[in-house]
């Protein structure tokens, strides 16, 4: 599986894209890139992913339909995360300066084709 490349081009097409991550449902990582620690990365996207857990949890609780993708902005990052399957999502983590439409329209094209990559 090609995951590693399609990271890479995501982080090469974002300008002020810091890392970006594969997850299980157990909070594991898959595969990763990164501008910042690895480390950093994967407790990133462990901590997001309970959110997600939740965010989805509380969405089929109100028969609102599946989760697409979710953007938490702070004041030092921004974070987006998509689920690719029931079982695993992606994280993308952003400086402060990049654009956040950009890099989920980024996402949502890569997001297209990690799914494939697990069918």
């Amino acid at each position: 599986m090609p995951f590693k490349s399609l990271l890479n081009r995501l982080l090469e097409d974002i300008p002020g894209a810091l890392g970006a991550i594969i997850i299980d449902w157990e909070g594991e990582a898959v595969d990763q890139v990164a501008r910042i620690s690895e480390y950093d990365l994967k407790v990133l996207a462990a901590h997001k992913g309970i959110i997600l857990g939740l965010l989805r949890e509380a969405l089929s609780r109100i028969e609102s339909g599946n989760l697409e993708e979710v953007l938490i902005r702070t004041d030092h990052k921004k974070t987006l995360l998509a689920p690719l399957t029931e079982d695993y999502f992606l994280m993308l983590a952003l400086g402060p300066q990049a654009i956040a439409a950009r890099a989920a329209f980024k996402m949502r094209c890569c997001v297209a084709e990690l799914r494939s990559e697990f069918e």
